[in-house]
Order: C-alpha cells, then sequence, then structure tokens
C-alpha cells in the first residue's frame, strides 16, 4: 500500500474515532444518567477505546511499525510517546473486554466511574494530539 493510501486511512479513522469520542464526551455530560443512559455511556467508551487502539494502528502503521492485535499497538503507542500511560491503556483494555461479555449494575457504576476519571482523559489525550496530526 503506497503512503498516500496509508495517510488517508488514519485520517479517515479519526473521524470515525471522533464522532465516537464526541458522544461518549456529550454522554459523560449527563447529570444523575438513568440506567439506559450508562449503558449508552459504556457502549461510547467501547466504541471510542476500538476505535482508538484501530487509529493508533493505522497511525504506527504510517510511521512504519506492524502491530497486529490491540495490546500491540497499545505497547508501540506508548514507546512512540503517542500515549503517556501504557499500563492505564492495558487496564482500559482488560476493563473493555469485561463489559463487552458482562452486565450488572455493579459493574456498570465501576466501569462508569472508571470512565470518568481515567478512560475519557486517557481518550482526551489521543483525541487531541492527532486532532493536530489531522491538520497537517
Amino acid at each position: 500500500m503506497d503512503n498516500e493510501k496509508k495517510d488517508i486511512r488514519w485520517k479517515q479513522r479519526f473521524q470515525n474515532f471522533e464522532k465516537a469520542f464526541l458522544l461518549l464526551e456529550r454522554t459523560l455530560g449527563i447529570k444523575n444518567p438513568s440506567e439506559a443512559e450508562k449503558g449508552g455511556l459504556i457502549q461510547f467508551y467501547e466504541m471510542s477505546f476500538e476505535l482508538a487502539w484501530k487509529l493508533m494502528k493505522d497511525y504506527l502503521d504510517e510511521l512504519g511499525f506492524t502491530v497486529n492485535s490491540p495490546r500491540e499497538a497499545i505497547k508501540q503507542a506508548f514507546q512512540s510517546g503517542i500515549i503517556e500511560n501504557g499500563q492505564e491503556w492495558i487496564d482500559a483494555l482488560e476493563d473493555r473486554n469485561l463489559t463487552t461479555h458482562t452486565y450488572d449494575e455493579g459493574t456498570a457504576e465501576k466501569v462508569v466511574s472508571t470512565i470518568r476519571t481515567s478512560y475519557f482523559p486517557m481518550l482526551r489525550q489521543v483525541y487531541l494530539g492527532l486532532s493536530k496530526e489531522v491538520k497537517r
């Protein structure tokens, strides 16, 4: 694949990530969310996280790195300075896997709290950093 197609791929992925990220951001602004809104918040987080690691994978691909899994993308993104806290991203990956396969109110409350305090700021860092790169 030539460089122009790689460049276009990660920029298209960024547009999809941006949409999911902004939905998550908007949903986090709801005060006292209902159970359904919490479910939506978790879903928007899952979408944002999935698109974030794929965005990092595509961006790393353009930089000449080859990664094939979320864990590899996270490790290389950390080594390349795209993300600041690699362990937090690994924790987010594990939580994302947990929420995808399990639902109970206690888990949902814990995950919503962690999304607010840790995972959303982590996603925001990727959003802000790569939004600068998209404009180049």
